[in-house]
């Protein structure tokens, strides 16, 4: 098994067994819809539905990016994507640099045959991006009718990762670059450490199309590196957690929110903070291994519309205007990133 795919499976695995999360919150428990005790809305007639990447979403909901480059990994994705297609919502998938390694590993990411609607997302690691000419690139996205490419910041992972890429150089140009040679729009993503306004402006600036935040609160990629072997310690706890990082960036770039979303009610708080689209990964994943995907995604996606009713917003746009209770506490750390 080459080095990339023992590391995927290791990820997977450690995520699965092992408590990798963050101590510290996402922000999710500290904020309030606040309740409309007179809605005047018929429940039946609510409407939960979102236009992503030009296809329309019955919630606007992403399962993120989780695997890929192994068997198992193929196996996950397939499901996911089965999933994804029978709720209508988004699908993210795992990192596709195996693919890029080993052309052989592209079935473990081409799911599209399960999947013919739903807007799915590429992935490859901001180093990658750097390191391969942009015709791979390009090539790595066709391969999978990819909707988007979504280019993941891991800093903090690959300098706690034994066999990370430190050398962190370049990586705007060459978001810039994949953002004027591709074929399909560009989303850059945190990996559990969020991003801030300064961050956010440039990538909007080098034509980045959406930002997926990604922040602390979730699942930690620190501790998952520290439990694969040795690495500088004192990092589990760093990062900008996702309530703020929405707060701040919600008038710069169309924004996915995720990192420590832990049902429908945290995906309904994020549209009503600021951003266009909820995802997670760590939920469906447990799912997944109690063979119990289909039932999680249906109960965010009803909790979803519950919250709707019970703040009067007829459709996503009216969520968007929703009240929402945010501790002056966070507010003044939005404001200072």
């Amino acid at each position: 098994m080459s080095a990339t795919k023992k590391r995927k499976l290791e990820h997977v695995e450690i995520a699965v067994k092992k408590d990798v999360q963050f101590k510290k919150s996402a922000g999710f428990s500290e904020i309030e819809l606040v309740h409309n005790s007179l809605p005047e809305l018929d429940f039946s007639k609510i409407d939960a539905s979102a236009n992503f990447l030009g296809k329309m979403l019955s919630a606007p909901l992403v399962l993120e990016a989780m695997t890929g480059g192994y068997p198992e990994g193929g196996k996950i994705n397939r499901k996911l994507a089965e999933v994804a297609e029978k709720e209508g919502i988004a699908l993210g998938l795992g990192s596709q640099r195996a693919m890029i390694e080993d052309s052989s590993l592209a079935k473990t990411y081409s799911v599209r045959d399960v999947a013919p609607t739903i807007p799915i997302i590429g992935n490859i690691g901001a180093y990658q991006l750097k390191k391969y000419p942009m015709q791979k690139i390009e090539s790595m996205v066709s391969a999978i009718k990819a909707d988007a490419l979504a280019v993941h910041l891991n800093p903090l992972q690959e300098i706690i990762q034994p066999e990370g890429d430190r050398d962190y150089s370049g990586i705007l140009e060459a978001i810039e670059k994949a953002c004027s040679f591709l074929s399909v729009p560009v989303i850059v993503k945190e990996t559990g450490c969020g991003i801030s306004r300064n961050v956010a402006e440039r990538l909007k600036s080098a034509g980045v199309k959406y930002l997926d935040i990604a922040g602390a609160g979730g699942t930690s990629w620190s501790a998952i590196e520290y439990a694969r072997g040795e690495g500088v310690t004192g990092f589990c706890e760093w990062g900008i957690p996702t309530v703020a990082s929405v707060i701040a960036n919600r008038d710069v770039l169309p924004l996915i929110a995720s990192g420590g979303l832990r049902s429908g009610i945290d995906a309904a708080k994020s549209i009503a903070l600021g951003a266009s689209f909820a995802g997670a990964a760590q939920p469906f994943l447990h799912a997944y291994s109690k063979n119990k995907l289909s039932e999680e995604v249906k109960l965010w996606k009803e909790q979803f519309a519950v919250c709707m009713f019970l703040t009067g917003s007829r459709n996503v746009e009216s969520l968007k205007k929703a009240k929402i209770f945010i501790p002056s506490s966070i507010r003044e750390y939005a404001s200072q990133l």
